[in-house]
C-alpha cells in the first residue's frame, strides 16, 4: 500500500487518484508537489509502470510518486550496489531502485506471487534494461529472508532494503534484514503511520476492525525501531508514513 492537476478529485494522466497516497490535509498542496518536482523528473518508463500499475484493481497497494522518487535518491546518496526488497506488487518501486543501483547492481525481490509483476511490470523492467538486476524470489518472505541469512555470504552483503509487505511481521522482517544490510546501510519501511490511524482517538471515526488492528501493530513496531539502538531512526510523514533506519551496530 503505499498502496496532476489542482483541485480536489481531479485525476492524474492514469485516469486514477493519487490523493489516497498522502497524509496531506491539503490536495492542491500534495498536486504541486508532485507537479513541481515529481512528475518533471520521472523517468519515463518509471512514468509508464506508475499509469499501468493505476489500472490495476489494487492500485492502491503501490508507493506513491514522490516516495518512490525518495527512495531513488537515497539509493544513489548510499552509493547502494546490492538491495532487497520485501513486498513487490507490479515492481514501481522495485524499477525505481533498479535504476538507482549501477549497472553491475543486484535487487532481491520477494514476493508470494509474481502475477502482477509478470503482467505489468516485468515488460517495462526490460524495456528500461534493468531485467539481469533483479533477482526475483516466490515465497513468504519469513523464509525467504531466512534462507537469506542461513548463507553466511550475505551478513552485512546489502546497502539497502525496502519493505511494503504484510505489517504485522515488519518486526520479524527488521531482525533478519539487520544480518543482511551493512553497517551504514538503510532499511526503509511504508506504511508506518497507517493513514493517520496510530494516533487516533476515541473522538475520530470510528475504525474497522482490521485498521484498529494494523494500527496497533504498526504502533508497536514504531515503538519498538524507536527503542532499538541498533539504527538511527528517521519518520518521514511521506505517503502512508515512511520509517528510515540506518544500521549502525
Amino acid at each position: 500500500m503505499a498502496s496532476a492537476g489542482a483541485g480536489e478529485g481531479k485525476k492524474t494522466a492514469a485516469g486514477s487518484s493519487l490523493h489516497s497516497k498522502t497524509l496531506l490535509k491539503s490536495q492542491p498542496l500534495y498536486q504541486y508537489i508532485l507537479e513541481s518536482t515529481v512528475f518533471p523528473r520521472e523517468p519515463d518508463c518509471l512514468r509508464e509502470l506508475r499509469l499501468a500499475t493505476a489500472t490495476h484493481p489494487m492500485a492502491a497497494m503501490a508507493a506513491s510518486p514522490d516516495e518512490v522518487q525518495l527512495l531513488g535518491l537515497l539509493i544513489e546518496m548510499l552509493g547502494a550496489k546490492n538491495a532487497v526488497e520485501v513486498g513487490v506488487f507490479t515492481g514501481y518501486s522495485l524499477l525505481a531502485t533498479a535504476l538507482a543501483l549501477p549497472d553491475d547492481g543486484k535487487i532481491v525481490a520477494i514476493d508470494v506471487t509474481r502475477e502482477s509483476y509478470d503482467q505489468i511490470g516485468s515488460p517495462v523492467m526490460k524495456k528500461a534494461g534493468v531485467a539481469h538486476k533483479i533477482d526475483f524470489r516466490v515465497g513468504l518472505a519469513l523464509p525467504v529472508l531466512d534462507q537469506m541469512v542461513d548463507e553466511e555470504g550475505n551478513w552485512g552483503g546489502f546497502d539497502f532494503a525496502f519493505v511494503d509487505a504484510d505489517k504485522v511481521n515488519f518486526l520479524s522482517y527488521h531482525e533478519r534484514l539487520l544480518r543482511l544490510v551493512r553497517v551504514g546501510g538503510l532499511i526503509a519501511y511504508d506504511n508506518t503511520l497507517w493513514g493517520g490511524s496510530v494516533a487516533a482517538s476515541a473522538d475520530d471515526e470510528p475504525l474497522s476492525e482490521r485498521d484498529r488492528a494494523l494500527a496497533a501493530a504498526t504502533r508497536e513496531f514504531n515503538a519498538a525501531i524507536a527503542a532499538d539502538r541498533r539504527v538511527q531512526v528517521c519518520q518521514l510523514a511521506i505517503a502512508d508514513g515512511l520509517t528510515l533506519c540506518r544500521r549502525v551496530a
